[in-house]
């Protein structure tokens, strides 16, 4: 949060006239890296990777500032504050995400530690992330991502690059990599440790498998692993249901956070269980703080939904800044007769080419499966929750029509 940090006092921040799209933009694509950037950083007890997680948070500070600064001068009348009421929630949640992610970093960079048995956990529920520079001599520099064309050959992507003090979130094809950039990439171990000697000019050394833990300590990882799964879900649905103005979303994305309060209690009686047979009790605060802060991107999803819930008209420019987006999330229904009924759920999409990825699934008896196996078969009732472009979500829609 804005004020003061390790490195000394806050940036000044003045009014400067600035499209509050552009600023809603930048804060969604920040939020949602640093997300990632926190849990990777977590996962493979990363200084470099939580120093980037500060860097960010330092710039959601101004970021928020400033479109709190735009949409203060924008509302004249008592009809414009309630139509940008809404706004103000976006934008006081994507910071909320921010200072949770920054809390998470802060397991690695304050040296708080973490139990081998969650960083395992999370190895089966986290793509590998890792942070590389790229040196003058990598094949990668001075050509643009498209021509390069990572994804395709090796599954990994490069999800932001750092210039210098400036970013550039959710990189497109004509995006240049230059010597000194410093890239994040993502994607299957193999893929990175692929891409990353290429790229740094380094060996990538994988991380070494994590010891098994007592059985109360190992039900306190399964349930913040869960809790860690639905809270991204619910930020990714609670944008979707501004976008499209969708009650149905907006729903899912408060019970999402009920089941989210609930696991956080179990979590926390499973902890203080495994604290009184744990050797070393306080090597269990790492657990502690993941799970406050899991939670609090869970609460802040729900802010970001709050405007659909409540029947308020969603502004054009929340709407526009969330359009922004290349994908979209949808929620769809599988109804008795529909062509999705007993399928299986391969390659992120059952039996079709469609590039959209299914995030979740929630079946009635079961409850949530977030990430669900390729050979999970949908049944009917099952709501699906999917990824992809807005030609392929709508071509995924049409397979479910009866």
């Amino acid at each position: 949060m804005p004020g003061f940090d390790e490195e000394g006092p806050a940036e000044t921040v003045s009014y400067e006239p600035t499209s509050v799209k552009e600023l809603l933009v930048e804060m969604k694509d920040t939020a949602e890296l640093l997300i990632d950037l926190s849990y990777s950083a977590v996962l493979h007890g990363s200084p470099s990777v939580a120093h980037e997680v500060v860097e960010l948070e330092r710039r959601m500070d101004v970021l928020q500032l400033r479109a709190r600064m735009s949409l203060m001068l924008a509302a004249r009348s008592p009809s414009e504050a309630e139509t940008l009421a809404p706004v103000l929630g976006v934008v006081a949640a994507a910071d909320k995400i921010s200072d949770a992610a920054g809390d998470i970093a802060k397991i690695v960079s304050d040296e708080i530690g973490l139990p081998d048995a969650m960083r395992g956990a999370l190895t089966e529920g986290v793509e590998t992330l890792v942070r590389g520079t790229v040196v003058d001599d990598s094949t990668y520099a001075g050509r643009p991502l498209g021509d390069v064309d990572l994804e395709s050959l090796t599954g990994v992507r490069v999800i932001a690059v750092r210039r210098d003090d400036d970013w550039i979130c959710n990189p497109g094809p004509a995006t240049r990599l230059e010597p000194g950039d410093v890239t994040l990439l993502r994607g299957p171990e193999a893929g990175v440790s692929e891409v990353y000697p290429a790229l740094a000019g380094e060996p990538f050394e994988p991380d070494p498998p994590a010891e098994p833990a007592i059985d109360d300590l190992e039900r306190a990882v399964d349930s913040i692993v869960l809790m860690k799964n639905l809270s991204e879900l619910s930020v990714d649905l609670a944008y979707g249901a501004v976008l499209f103005d969708t009650e149905a979303l907006a729903t899912e994305v408060s019970n999402l956070e009920v089941e989210v309060d609930a696991l956080q209690s179990r979590f926390e009686a499973w902890t203080l269980r495994a604290a009184n047979a744990a050797a070393d009790p306080v090597s269990l605060r790492g657990l502690i703080h993941l799970g406050v802060a899991t939670e609090e991107i869970s609460d802040a999803a729900v802010e970001i939904a709050e405007g659909v819930l409540r029947d308020l008209s969603v502004h054009p420019v929340v709407e526009m800044a969330v359009r922004e987006s290349d994908e979209i999330i949808t929620r769809t229904p599988v109804e008795a007769g529909s062509a999705l009924a007993g399928t299986r759920v391969e390659d992120g999409v059952p039996a079709t080419d469609i590039s959209t990825s299914v995030l979740a699934i929630r079946r009635p008896d079961e409850g949530w499966l977030v990430g669900p196996d390729l050979d999970t078969t949908i049944r009917v009732g099952d709501v699906i929750i999917s990824k992809g472009t807005r030609t392929s979500a709508t071509e995924f829609a049409s397979l479910a029509d009866v």
